[in-house]
């Protein structure tokens, strides 16, 4: 993968793995207030960045396995790190909406 093609992909973990985490906050607060279908939505939404995410990833992966040599960055780190994050955070949030849904 040439250099801009790597920029694109961690870029895309970044950005992905940010909405996630923002859009699990989201549902959070929006089941807090009570409103469960913006919470699920908000869910979902976090569902499909995580889903771009692992596209970029996956590529990433690939190409690791085709004998590509992926350079690790600070940035690459930093990639990963809002990937994980944003993981972690759907999934809890996931657990919230439904504490609150069954209250």
């Amino acid at each position: 993968m040439d250099t801009e093609n790597l920029e694109q992909t961690i870029m895309g973990l970044i950005v992905n793995g940010g909405n996630a985490k923002s859009n699990a906050m989201l549902a959070i607060q929006a089941a807090k207030e009570g409103n469960f279908e913006e919470a699920d939505k908000y869910l979902d939404e976090a569902d499909k960045a995580l889903l771009e995410a692992h596209h970029s990833q996956t590529a990433l992966i690939q190409g690791e396995a085709r004998g590509e040599r992926t350079p690790v960055s600070l940035l690459l780190v930093h990639a990963q790190d809002h990937l994980m994050n944003g993981i972690t955070f759907k999934d809890l949030a996931k657990e919230i909406v439904e504490l609150y849904r069954v209250r």
